[in-house]
């Protein structure tokens, strides 16, 4: 008679420890995820400009647009209404208002102060978090001020960096990002708002900002690369990770309520060391080129658009990452809805 049950069972058959037995049913893998990523993780960027009734699309980051304030406000009421608690602005300024030193970033009555002050007209409980940098108000497209050997000139720069951030401060913004890589400017920030009363006012600081090539089609949408040069004597180099450890330690000591690195992808490993060296919440940007190759991998159909998405943000949160910017914010949070 022939038996069906092996007289010399293979050794996997005793086997004590199963993974597998973990992810055997939806029900099962879902119980005991060890990551998990919320529509509350999320801080959407986006670009702001002059006029009424206009929503232009970036030609290399389909899908993201440049919006006038009114169809900003309806944009921003959406995604709260999903859940999005926090946005960041970054301004789309008109070439005949840029100028060498970058003045009208702290004019009270420019983009940004009357953007911020109409969102919290309109959704008054969304985080509101400006940038702080002077690359989209300068004629040479440049993060500080520059003298007539084209040297990036840092003390004068933190100058006018608090300025801006005073401006963005008093028109009513929750959290001013200094994304400047400037030596110093998170602590003369921090002491310049509580001088002034706003002790409320967070920084999160863009601490470990790398000279990446992944941040072209931003510096398309808002016209802002720099026309000589490149910012390598102020943004981090691609290659280092202590170094970015020290940033976010003196950012912390200067006062940063959160602490960022940028871009998230390719610097995973610094995002996980960050997190492993502070306590104070670690933000990751899911910068425009990150974005923009997903976009396109997807319209060429080459990639399961959805699906890449979550398992690029997840990796991101799995390294460390409390909080992600990320032009998919709101495409995350209707997929969120859904499971």
């Amino acid at each position: 008679m022939t038996s069906t049950t092996p007289t010399n069972p293979s050794p996997a058959t005793h086997l004590l420890h199963r993974p597998r037995r973990l992810r055997r049913t939806v029900a099962l893998r879902r119980m005991v995820r060890e990551i998990h990523l919320d529509v509350n993780d999320l801080i959407y960027p986006l670009f702001v400009m002059e006029g009424e009734g206009q929503r232009v699309e970036i030609a290399s980051m389909p899908g993201c647009y440049r919006y006038t304030l009114d169809l900003l406000l309806k944009e921003i009421k959406q995604a709260f209404d999903l859940g999005i608690n926090a946005v960041a602005l970054f301004p789309v300024i008109p070439e005949a208002k840029k100028d060498d030193v970058g003045t009208e970033s702290y004019n009270p009555d420019g983009l940004v102060q009357q953007t911020v002050k109409a969102i919290k007209q309109v959704v008054p409980e969304i985080i509101v978090i400006t940038d702080v940098a002077l690359d989209p108000f300068t004629t040479h497209g440049h993060d500080g001020l520059v003298d007539e050997k084209g040297t990036i000139l840092n003390d004068p720069t933190v100058e006018v960096l608090v300025k801006m951030a005073l401006s963005q401060a008093a028109a009513g913004a929750d959290f001013v990002a200094p994304s400047d890589m400037m030596d110093g400017r998170v602590g003369a920030i921090r002491k310049a708002l509580d001088a002034q009363g706003y002790f409320d006012i967070g920084i999160l600081a863009y601490s470990a900002k790398y000279a990446s090539a992944y941040y072209g089609p931003f510096r398309d949408a808002l016209d802002s690369a720099p026309r000589f040069g490149d910012k390598k004597t102020y943004q981090m180099d691609a290659a280092n990770a202590r170094e970015a450890v020290k940033e976010v330690a003196l950012d912390i000591a200067e006062g940063a309520d959160i602490v960022m690195v940028k871009p998230a992808l390719a610097y995973l490993d610094i995002i996980c060391q960050i997190r492993n060296t502070t306590n104070v919440p670690v933000a990751a940007y899911n910068v425009s080129g990150e974005y923009t190759m997903i976009k396109a991998a997807a319209q060429m159909g080459w990639i399961d658009e959805k699906q890449v998405i979550l398992e690029s943000l997840t990796s991101m949160k799995r390294a460390g990452a409390d909080l992600i910017l990320t032009y998919f914010a709101k495409e995350v949070a209707l997929m969120l809805a859904s499971f």
